[in-house]
């Protein structure tokens, strides 16, 4: 009799409750909608469709490879699905996501892999893979690429208030300071005044001094580099591209790994893919910190990257 009053007093509490479940989701599912390149600085990459020519790394490459600009000289949609040195470095995790970020239909990409010592380096006191930076990155969890909006990624990873999604929304307040485009470049908007770039390459460098006395190149990467062209030339072209920092982000670059452009000519003649490596025209471009490229300079990059590749295609 106990366990039917219970039952019963449950049923009813469910039946009162219901309604107002019913509008907190709906409240969530509207908000969720208005998900975009203001969100956060991934989401966009987990809500578009899955394309067939794609790019590859860290921050540095997010920012500096406009896909619009590729589209222009290579006649063809480009996705940049390069998030930091922290999320997508090269790894078993990189590797799993782009296997489900990739159209699987695809047959002749173009795969542009940009590469930094950094994306194949890691912490020398790590020791178990579990362990891993991007072991909290969306890539190791998110299953689903190709939604709009993903409620997968938000319900995982949006950790703001989602009202915050609405009122801050593009069409809202314009571009944020970062913004995530659709095609996956980020466009960085900032004081470029040459003090305000002085303080962040200051801080930048101090930033990678400290990181190149904790990293060292990572055979598990370095494996995982491997499967990743491996898997790409059966799906298209290869390039690796090596871009260029500021002239003191690169000191530090090649203080600590000084044969690293020769490890990106070995590896390409391994694996027959071209390999171009910009790393001397640092003096070129202008950058918002040291690290990454300004927008300006980066469509300039781009395109000067774009003409190479229609060279080499010859």
């Amino acid at each position: 009799m106990n366990l039917f009053i219970f039952s019963f007093s449950m049923k009813k509490f469910l039946i009162k409750i219901g309604p107002y479940f019913v509008a907190v989701v709906a409240v969530f599912a509207v908000l969720g909608s208005y998900a975009d390149g203001n969100t956060d600085d991934n989401y966009m990459h987990f809500a578009v469709k899955k394309p067939q020519n794609i790019i590859l790394g860290d921050s540095r490459g997010s920012q500096a490879v406009v896909p619009s600009v590729l589209k222009k000289k290579l006649s063809g949609d480009f996705d940049n699905f390069s998030l930091n040195v922290v999320e997508s470095p090269y790894g078993q995790i990189y590797f799993k996501a782009l296997k489900r970020k990739l159209d699987p239909e695809t047959k002749n990409g173009i795969f542009i892999l940009t590469v930094s010592p950094w994306t194949l380096s890691l912490d020398k006191n790590i020791k178990n893979s579990k362990d891993f930076p991007e072991e909290h990155s969306p890539l190791n969890d998110v299953y689903t690429y190709d939604r709009s909006p993903n409620y997968e990624y938000l319900l995982k990873h949006y950790t703001r208030s989602w009202f915050k999604i609405y009122t801050e929304r593009v069409d809202a307040v314009g571009k944020s300071n970062s913004f995530l485009h659709e095609d996956g470049w980020m466009e960085i908007n900032v004081n470029m005044h040459k003090d305000s770039v002085a303080a962040r390459t200051t801080k930048k460098e101090v930033f990678y001094q400290a990181l190149a006395q904790q990293a060292e190149l990572s055979q598990e990467r370095l494996r995982a580099f491997d499967e990743i062209i491996n898997y790409l030339r059966t799906k298209g072209t290869v390039y690796l591209v090596r871009i260029p920092a500021s002239k003191g982000i690169m000191a530090i670059e090649n203080e600590k790994f000084p044969h690293f452009s020769k490890l990106l000519q070995d590896i390409s003649r391994k694996q027959n893919v071209k390999f171009f490596d910009f790393s001397e025209e640092s003096e070129t471009y202008m950058y918002t910190d040291g690290n990454h490229m300004y927008r300006n300079s980066s469509k300039i990059f781009t395109s000067r990257m774009a003409d190479s590749i229609k060279i080499g295609k010859r």
